[in-house]
């Protein structure tokens, strides 16, 4: 209990810009409606949108709500919050939670700058705590010092990397990733890759190689395509995560960055829009700050 309270209690610190932005907007509507009618849910609507939702997912919301309140005859706008709260709850839940079971091989994958080399870092970090074996393959192999910087993130979470030289061919550094993990008999294989995304057929041709490697090698491995997204770009990061679900075939979302945004709103966009889940949130600089997202939690920690 202790645990899940103090994960809960960085989650509220961390969505801070967000929530205040979001409550304090919510609750002037609270406060000048005295009635639940078209007007309200108009400017309900449009507090959703900036918070960085986006209009297809606000729009979706509001009908959600105006379903409910006739349902029910609710006529209080001070119930909204708590309306709010479920709508938004059950766009999110029914995914499974963030389990990696052994063995699994974790592609990740994202442009250049939003966090990439330091979520896996950090999530080497949670998974070594938990008692499991990790190995990192340094695939991104394009960006000057990414395997430098990923060795370190290996050395403060006490995990072996495997690495060639800068320009390297990535498969040929999963594959003796690989080769590795199955001598040490390792858990999770996290591999790093290149974020071009400027680039879509070197970077599909790319990320299709490391998935025949994988798939011919490890052929009973669970497998993830985490693509990681920063939080503060807000709707670009939705931009971004439609073209690497059409090129990666991605499984999972990690947004990180939330504590540094008025508009974690993001979170919700891009799990509605793409139907993909978000299995992992950063709200810190501290190995503890990137967490596994449920969705409740989430929820009560924004509104």
């Amino acid at each position: 209990m202790e645990k899940k309270k103090g994960l809960f209690q960085r989650l509220r610190e961390g969505l801070t810009k967000t929530r205040d932005a979001l409550k304090s907007n919510i609750d002037n509507l609270i406060s000048y409606y005295k009635n639940i009618d078209d007007d309200f849910f108009d400017d309900l609507e449009a507090v959703l949108i900036t918070s960085d939702m986006g209009a297809e997912t606000a729009m979706a919301l509001i009908e959600d709500l105006r379903a409910r309140v006739k349902k029910e005859k609710i006529g209080d706008p001070a119930r909204v919050r708590e309306l709010l709260m479920d709508a938004i709850s059950a766009r999110l839940e029914g995914y499974a939670p963030f389990e990696l079971k052994s063995p699994t091989v974790l592609l990740v994958i994202g442009v250049n700058g939003v966090g990439k080399t330091t979520t896996i870092g950090k999530l080497a970090h949670r998974l070594s705590g938990e008692g499991k074996r990790v190995l990192l393959c340094a695939a991104d192999t394009f960006r000057a010092a990414a395997a430098d910087q990923l060795e370190i993130w290996a050395g403060r979470a006490n995990v072996d990397i495997v690495r060639q030289h800068e320009g390297a061919d990535p498969a040929s550094v999963v594959y003796d990733g690989i080769q590795s993990a199955k001598t040490k008999g390792v858990d999770v294989i996290i591999i790093d890759t290149a974020g071009r995304l400027h680039n879509k057929t070197n970077l599909m041709n790319e990320l299709n190689k490391i998935s025949r490697i994988v798939n011919r090698e490890l052929p009973d491995a669970a497998q993830e395509v985490l693509l990681v997204l920063d939080g503060t770009t807000g709707q670009n990061g939705l931009i971004q995560a439609k073209q690497f679900k059409e090129i990666a075939g991605v499984t999972a979302i990690a947004l990180t960055k939330l504590d540094g945004t008025a508009k974690g709103g993001i979170v919700i966009a891009v799990a509605d829009s793409l139907q993909l889940p978000v299995k992992l949130v950063g709200v810190g600089e501290q190995p503890e700050d990137l967490m596994p997202f449920v969705a409740r939690d989430f929820v009560e920690a924004l509104l």
